[in-house]
């Protein structure tokens, strides 16, 4: 009750609450289980309530509180952790001279202290002090910690092997003599870098989404100038993906790879330049994608993809993007291929 009417009066005078104190959920902010000290203007604890009295007890305090110095106290616990990580606040807050937060670990238990210095015109007449025991809650931090960088690195990893696997599919291409199987080695390369591509994104993320725009422009040059021997063809991208899912990643990466290499490929015929364009449209977890070409068109109303490129595209729009596509001939020449999928952001 004292400490609450100093806080009170405080207010009224306008020395509450005080300038670069710490504030919101992820500052510590009070609950009502927290433990309460009061200290005086030396730092010696003049109350400890009961769930005070619990928390530095976890952490190895003996005896009662009242009458010492929390600062020494602290000090203490700290000695016999040599290798325990001190904040440079600490002092400070169990002394109850600034309005911030730090944390004191002892034998495995993590004890978060808040510190309100209690003013009167402006001179220091004591503080109070809220406790908490975050153990469970900076262990799960950690394993969360943990995790992240252990999928980081099954990505990388992936990244690595299917790069290797594209390196020894390019060396089988090369030594292939008939045109038709290096051909299908070299489209196979392509497939797997794609898919490379994006377990390189995530790796380099904390995040299970992929920044999808320079990752797709980078796969979309890729693939023109793999597909392009004698036709010089520039890729143009317009509007934003913006981040998409790690689960939609690989197979839209895969469907636009396989769109633009077949334009490429069987678009510009006997031409010395040609132009591929994406244009993307996102509205939350909605997106529309127009691959457009000025090539031949379609052919007897069919789209100029391969039988086993039609097939990989329709399979992952369909099943794996929960989307459809449509091919059409372009006003002026050309063809033109809209995709509509409705991505998984949130899970859903």
């Amino acid at each position: 009750m004292e400490a609450a009417d100093d806080i009170v009066a405080m207010i009224a005078r306008g020395e509450f609450p005080s300038p670069g104190a710490a504030t919101g959920q992820r500052r510590g902010a009070p609950r009502v289980g927290d433990g309460l000290l009061r200290l005086n203007s030396e730092g010696e604890v003049l109350y400890a309530s009961p769930n005070a009295l619990s928390c530095f007890h976890r952490l190895g305090v003996i005896g009662p509180l009242v009458g010492r110095a929390l600062i020494e106290i602290t000090t203490d616990l700290i000695e016999h952790q040599p290798q325990s990580t001190v904040d440079e606040a600490m002092p400070l807050v169990v002394m109850g001279r600034a309005p911030w937060r730090t944390e004191i670990e002892a034998r495995g238990v993590m004890l978060s202290l808040r510190a309100l210095p209690l003013t009167e015109h402006g001179q220091r007449i004591g503080a109070v002090l809220l406790c908490r025991d975050v153990t469970e809650l900076r262990r799960r931090e950690r394993d969360l910690i943990t995790k992240d960088a252990t999928i980081r690195e099954i990505h990388h990893r992936v990244k690595n092997n299917l790069q290797t696997v594209a390196a020894l599919l390019r060396l089988q291409a090369r030594r292939m003599d008939v045109p038709e199987a290096k051909e299908a080695l070299e489209e196979a390369m392509r497939r797997v870098a794609t898919i490379a591509m994006v377990h390189e994104s995530l790796s380099q993320t904390l995040d299970e989404e992929v920044e999808f725009d320079d990752m797709v422009s980078r796969a979309l040059r890729l693939a023109a100038d793999v597909a392009s021997a004698d036709t010089h063809v520039r890729t143009v991208r317009e509007g934003g993906f913006g981040l998409v899912p790690a689960q939609d990643a690989t197979p839209l990466a895969l469907v636009l790879t396989e769109l633009v290499t077949n334009a490429v490929e069987h678009g510009f015929p006997g031409r010395p330049t040609g132009t591929v364009e994406i244009v993307a449209e996102r509205s939350e977890n909605s997106l529309k994608v127009v691959v457009r070409d000025d090539g031949v068109g379609l052919v007897d109303g069919k789209g100029p993809m391969s039988g086993l490129g039609t097939q990989i595209v329709n399979t992952l729009v369909s099943n794996e993007l929960g989307g459809t596509i449509t091919w059409k001939d372009r006003e002026g020449g050309g063809t033109v291929v809209e995709l509509e999928v409705r991505l998984r952001v949130g899970g859903k």
